[in-house]
C-alpha cells in the first residue's frame, strides 16, 4: 500500500453488518448524549467508493480517473482515492493545499478551473502544479505572466450539450486556432484538450461530438507545433444506478468514439474528472428533528366527514437547504427520508413537510410527504447524500461542520491492501498507465476487470 489509509481511519465492518446497523448505533449514542449538540452526521461506506473505482476501470479501461475535489473533500474519501492511485482535479488554492497536505504529488494534480485568480495561479507555480486549463485570451495571458512554465489544456465548449456550462466555460471551435496561435507566440505549450458535457446530459451523442471536436483541435495544435498528448473527457458521470442515462451506456459511447478518433497506440493520455460517480451512493445522512408544529387546515366540510380537523405537520431539521440539502436549490431534488424508527402498519399517516433551521421561507427541504407522527429528537435518514454535501461549507455563518463516520467492509479493505501501486515514474515514462495487482479471489465481489492506475501526469 502507498500508506494514505490505515485501519484507524475507519470502522471495520464484517459481512452482514450494514450501514443502517451502524447508523442505529450512532443515532442511539447521539440521542443518549447529555450535550445534545449533534443534530446531523454522515456514515460513509468507503467500500462503496472502492467498488465504484474498480467498476470504472472495467468499463473505461483506457481512461485514467481524476477525482473532482470540490464534489466531496472529506479526508476519508481523499485518502482512499489516493490509495487507489487517482489523480486530483482542483478548482482553487484550498483544494490544491488539501490534497498536497495528504501527500499527493504535484504531478497528479490538474488545476482545472478555466477562471483562475492570479494569486492562485502563482500558488500553483510555487507548489509545482503545472497542468492548467484555459478557454480564452485573458486567461492565457494571466498564466503567461504568473506561471510561464505551465502546461496548458485548452477547454473547448461541448456544443451539443444542453448544459449551460458551454455558455459559461469553453472555447468555441472557431476560436481554437487563434488561441493556439496566441499560446505559441507567448511560448506557452498547449499539451491537450478538455471538455465537459455537464452532469446528467441526456444526449449521449454530446460525448461523441465533443471527442470528434477534440480531434480537430489536436490536429490544429500539432500543425502549429504544440505537443498534444492529453485528452480530458471531463465529468458528468452519474452517481446513481437509477440515473436516466446509465453509466455503462455512457462508457459504451465513449469507448466507440475513442476507438474512432483516438485509437489505442496513438500516444494520447486519456483522462476523466469524476466526482458524483465516486461518492453519491457512499454517504448516508442522519439528521434529527429539532422542532415541530401542527397546522390545522381550513377546509370546510372535511371536519364533519372525518370527525376531526385535518392537519399538516411541519418538522424542522438540524440541517437545511443552505447547508447539506443545497441540492434542493441547485439540482431541484426532493430528498425522501427513511424513518430510523420503524412504524407499525396501524399508525396513521399525516401530511408532512420538512424544513431547515433557518427562519426563511425558502429553507424547505421537502413537502407533500405522508409520515407517521414523529417527535423532537427522532432521526430521519437520507441515502445517496455524498455529492456536494461534505466540505462545501454552509451558507450560514457559524454553522458547524457535519461529522463523518467512515466504514469499510473487510472484503473492500483487503482489496485495497492487495494493490501494488507503482512508484513515481521517471520523466520519460510518466503518463503511462501501469497495471495494478489485485487479489483475484475477490474480483467477482468487487467487479474488478483489467485495472490501471494513474502515474504522474507531468
Amino acid at each position: 500500500m502507498a500508506g494514505y489509509v490505515s485501519e484507524t481511519d475507519f470502522v471495520m465492518v464484517e459481512e452482514g453488518f450494514s450501514t443502517r446497523d451502524l447508523l442505529e448505533e450512532l443515532t442511539l449514542g447521539a440521542s443518549q448524549a447529555t450535550t445534545g449538540d449533534v443534530a446531523a452526521f454522515f456514515v460513509a461506506d468507503l467500500g462503496a467508493v472502492v467498488r465504484r473505482h474498480f467498476c470504472f476501470l472495467k468499463c473505461l479501461p483506457r481512461v485514467r480517473p481524476f477525482y473532482t475535489v470540490k464534489c466531496n473533500s472529506s479526508p476519508g474519501v481523499l485518502k482512499v482515492l489516493a490509495e487507489l492511485g487517482l489523480g486530483f482535479s482542483c478548482a482553487n488554492k484550498a483544494e490544491m493545499e488539501l490534497v498536497q497536505r495528504i501527500g499527493i504529488p504535484a504531478g497528479k494534480i490538474i488545476y482545472a478551473n478555466p477562471c483562475k485568480q492570479i494569486a492562485q495561479i502563482k500558488y500553483a507555480a510555487k507548489h509545482g502544479v503545472r497542468l492548467l486549463s484555459f478557454d480564452n485570451e485573458l486567461e492565457l495571458a494571466k498564466v503567461v505572466k504568473s506561471h510561464p512554465s505551465a502546461k496548458m489544456v485548452l477547454h473547448i465548449a461541448a456544443e451539443d450539450s444542453p448544459s449551460r456550462l458551454s455558455f459559461k466555460f469553453g472555447a468555441s471551435l472557431k476560436s481554437c486556432r487563434h488561441l493556439l496561435e496566441n499560446a505559441k507566440r507567448s511560448h506557452m505549450e498547449v499539451v491537450g484538450v478538455s471538455f465537459h458535457v455537464g452532469t446528467g446530459c441526456p444526449d449521449l451523442q454530446a460525448y461523441t461530438q465533443s471527442i470528434a471536436d477534440a480531434r480537430l483541435v489536436f490536429e490544429m495544435g500539432t500543425e502549429l507545433g504544440h505537443r498534444m498528448h492529453i485528452l480530458d473527457l471531463g465529468g458528468g458521470f452519474p452517481g446513481l444506478e437509477g440515473a436516466k442515462v446509465r453509466f455503462e451506456e455512457i462508457c459504451s459511447v465513449i469507448n466507440s468514439a475513442l476507438d474512432l478518433y483516438f485509437p489505442e497506440g496513438c500516444g494520447v493520455d486519456i483522462l476523466a474528472e469524476l466526482g458524483r460517480y465516486y461518492v453519491t451512493s457512499a454517504f448516508t445522512l442522519a439528521v434529527s428533528i429539532i422542532a415541530k408544529k401542527e397546522v390545522l387546515l381550513d377546509q370546510p366540510g372535511r371536519e364533519e366527514e372525518s370527525g376531526s380537523t385535518p392537519k399538516t405537520i411541519v418538522y424542522h431539521l438540524g440541517e437545511g437547504v443552505y447547508g447539506i440539502f443545497n441540492s434542493v436549490l441547485f439540482d431541484n431534488t426532493c430528498p425522501t427520508p427513511i424513518l430510523q424508527k420503524k412504524s407499525s402498519m396501524e399508525q396513521p399517516l399525516y401530511s408532512s413537510s420538512l424544513w431547515g433551521p433557518v427562519v426563511d421561507g425558502c429553507d424547505c427541504i421537502a413537502e407533500g410527504l405522508w409520515l407517521p407522527q414523529l417527535h423532537v429528537g427522532d432521526w430521519l435518514v437520507f441515502e445517496n447524500m455524498g455529492a456536494y454535501t461534505v466540505g462545501m461549507g454552509s451558507l450560514l455563518e457559524g454553522a458547524q461542520t457535519c461529522r463523518v463516520t467512515y466504514a469499510m467492509s473487510r472484503v473492500a479493505w483487503e482489496a485495497l491492501r492487495g494493490q501494488l501501486l507503482p512508484a513515481e515514474q521517471d520523466e520519460d515514462t510518466e503518463g503511462m498507465c501501469k497495471p495494478l495487482s489485485c487479489g483475484w479471489e475477490i474480483t467477482d465481489t468487487l467487479c474488478v476487470g483489467p485495472v490501471f492506475t494513474p502515474a504522474s501526469i507531468m
